[in-house]
């Protein structure tokens, strides 16, 4: 048997789903329409996306300019009235850094030795009046000053060791002539360390506390800490300021490469949680020195001051440290 369709249901003159002429223009022309707009969707999108990265990138390089300008300008402070408790001396020392720089010298006792103190960034020789106290206890002969732009010592700008470096090759050489036929050691504290190690220090003994690697990734673990992963986009920003506003090449700021240059007995000092010198920096400074050296860790400390941090036992293992080697 055979079916045969019936007629088809027709509204007007056209089948049921039949699309009329004019049904079927318009849907042409939604379809066309649909096509056109995506284009011009996309192009604007990408405008929107361009302008953003445009707005972030120019409010990143004016807020790096501006931390840029902050991070380098003086600090300037006065010192009082120095310690009663001991037998200060103000003294004044020309760098070639351009700067004469203000200081304290203490005089110790003959044939025991002396230690130049070198404080942070930022700071002045009140950060080093805790250790001054505690060598000279022991009768080391003691100086110590402020880095140019710091303190009391003139400088247009902080350069993170390049001038501070020569300032410390100064503050060491005077105090060699102040100490005639002693033995010579030296503290030096993250800025301070930094700079010892790029002016060469030829001491017999030296310490170093929290001392960055490079000044690239000081730059990158300062912005990190405050800014997470885009302080690693932003660091660039920052560096390359240095050049013209500073005037030298910041890769000529790197401890880890330099540290190989002293032939001194080092003991390097780090907190094994300190973000701005990290630990890891530590040991490639560690690891890149000449024997011999040593390495103590501080478990829990961060970039802060390790005398006050562990007092008792700072004092056991940088006084265990010194008088061996200072002592005449």
């Amino acid at each position: 048997m055979r079916f045969y369709p019936g007629p088809a249901k027709t509204r007007g003159n056209r089948r049921v789903g039949q699309r009329g002429p004019k049904e079927t223009v318009a849907g042409s022309c939604d379809q066309f329409e649909s096509r056109a707009e995506a284009p011009n969707r996309s192009r604007r999108l990408f405008r929107w996306l361009i302008l953003t990265v445009l707005i972030v990138a120019n409010v990143g390089l004016v807020a790096t300019l501006l931390v840029g300008t902050l991070a380098s300008a003086p600090i300037v402070a006065a010192m009082g009235s120095p310690p009663s408790d001991l037998p200060v001396e103000a003294v004044a020392i020309d760098s070639t850094s351009g700067s004469r720089l203000s200081g304290w010298y203490i005089a110790g006792q003959a044939h025991v030795g002396a230690v130049l103190l070198m404080h942070g960034v930022r700071a002045n020789r009140l950060e080093m009046v805790e250790r001054a106290r505690l060598l000279h206890r022991e009768g080391l002969s003691v100086l110590l000053f402020d880095f140019q732009a710091h303190g009391e010592s003139a400088g247009r700008n902080i350069t993170f060791g390049y001038l501070e470096s020569r300032d410390a090759r100064a503050a060491f050489d005077y105090l060699r002539r102040r100490t005639p036929g002693e033995h010579v050691g030296a503290i030096g504290v993250s800025l301070g360390g930094a700079a010892a190690i790029l002016a060469s220090l030829d001491a017999d003994a030296m310490v170093l506390e929290a001392v960055y690697a490079s000044f690239d990734s000081a730059v990158e673990n300062r912005l990190t800490m405050r800014v997470g992963m885009m302080g690693r986009l932003l660091a660039p920003l920052l560096t390359w300021q240095v050049k013209w506003r500073l005037g030298f090449d910041p890769r000529l700021l790197q401890p880890a490469a330099r540290i190989a240059e002293l032939h001194t007995p080092l003991l390097l000092i780090a907190g094994d949680a300190d973000q701005h010198a990290t630990l890891g920096e530590m040991k490639l400074l560690y690891a890149r020195a000449n024997e011999p050296k040593e390495l103590w860790i501080i478990p829990g400390a961060r970039h802060v001051d390790f005398y006050r941090y562990a007092r008792k036992e700072y004092h056991r293992r940088v006084l265990d440290f010194l008088m061996p080697r200072l002592r005449s």
